[in-house]
């Protein structure tokens, strides 16, 4: 048994976190702690202002997960001024081991590990997750991440995907209109333009246009606040088109994954929960022609742990040193 930190590294927030590891799997994970990207100069010195607000030396083992590709020598993420250098990492954060991963295949090892407790029944029969087979893990946030979990025997495999950037499927006339209609803003629509936080804009501005209504919602936050609370008709309408196409998406992804089970993840993911449930996802989820019957054959989850990407990054190092 041993502790090593745990890191998760977004746009704006770096979450930090002491994890204690046992035989491949997290046995804890200790209260995290959370800073802005934006007011540390470097991973390095926030990793030491993790250090000086914890009042204690650090482990010199790590796992970290980073909101961009991991490949390449200098990683950069979006919104963030950080330069991540893998090689480098030992030396600078004073590391003996570690392992690197993306942030939603940081997520990949979360569900292959958290509890069934932490996952929350959305559709589909109400049975666990398979324990063999492939799992689709999609996730809207920022943007739109997907991952595959493949589980075989006692062991489990993570597998990053850019399924997020696969391209919109419009399936009715409203959504052929959408899809026209950014098609003037955008050289290609991908699913991440309509699944994702910045989408429900994309989506209200569309609908908008179409009704010939005046746009007066600017700002992202208050958007998504008043498309949940209804107050708006234009915002409403979007988030219902929001969650018909993420079920859509969905869908697509459990098939070209061969997927047995599909657990929906992200920021947004744990927000929408309870709006989900009673919204058209689960019919556009399944409506996929002559393979319906086995798509209602899915379960699908909504992964309610706190701290998914830290729990994960976690259990990417204990699994890589079991």
């Amino acid at each position: 048994m041993k502790e090593i930190v745990t890191v998760d590294i977004g746009g704006t927030h770096a979450r930090f976190a002491i994890a204690t590891v046992d035989e491949g799997k997290v046995v804890s994970l200790e209260k995290e702690v959370t800073l802005k990207c934006a007011e540390h100069a470097s991973l390095a010195l926030a990793w030491e202002a993790f250090g000086r607000q914890i009042a204690r030396p650090l482990p010199r083992e790590a796992g970290i997960a980073v909101a961009c590709p991991v490949a390449g020598e200098i990683l950069k993420m979006t919104n963030n001024p950080w330069i991540i250098q893998p090689s480098q990492l030992k030396a600078r954060l004073h590391l003996d081991n570690f392992v690197l991963v993306n942030d939603f295949g940081a997520v990949g090892h979360a569900v292959a590990q958290v509890d069934s407790s932490c996952m929350q029944h959305l559709c589909g029969p109400e049975i666990d997750l398979p324990s063999q087979g492939t799992i689709s893990i999609v996730g809207p946030g920022t943007g739109l991440g997907a991952a595959c979990l493949l589980r075989r025997g006692d062991k489990y495999f993570v597998m990053e995907t850019e399924g997020g950037h696969l391209d919109y499927p419009p399936l009715d006339d409203v959504e052929d209109r959408i899809l026209k209609t950014l098609r003037s803003r955008f050289r290609r629509v991908s699913a991440e333009r309509i699944v994702s936080g910045p989408g429900l804009s994309n989506l209200y501005e569309a609908i908008a246009e179409q009704q010939g209504l005046p746009i007066t919602l600017r700002d992202n936050r208050t958007l998504w606040q008043n498309a949940m609370e209804g107050s708006d008709t234009i915002a409403a309408a979007a988030l219902e088109r929001f969650c018909l196409s993420l079920g859509a998406v969905s869908g697509d992804l459990a098939l070209a994954h061969g997927a047995r089970g599909v657990v929906i993840a992200g920021g947004l993911g744990l927000r929408l929960a309870n709006i989900l449930g009673t919204s058209g996802f689960a019919e556009r989820f399944v409506a996929k022609g002559r393979f319906e019957a086995m798509m209602s054959e899915i379960p699908v989850k909504i992964i309610t742990h706190p701290q998914p990407g830290l729990f994960g990054a976690a259990a990417a190092y204990a699994e890589a040193h079991s």
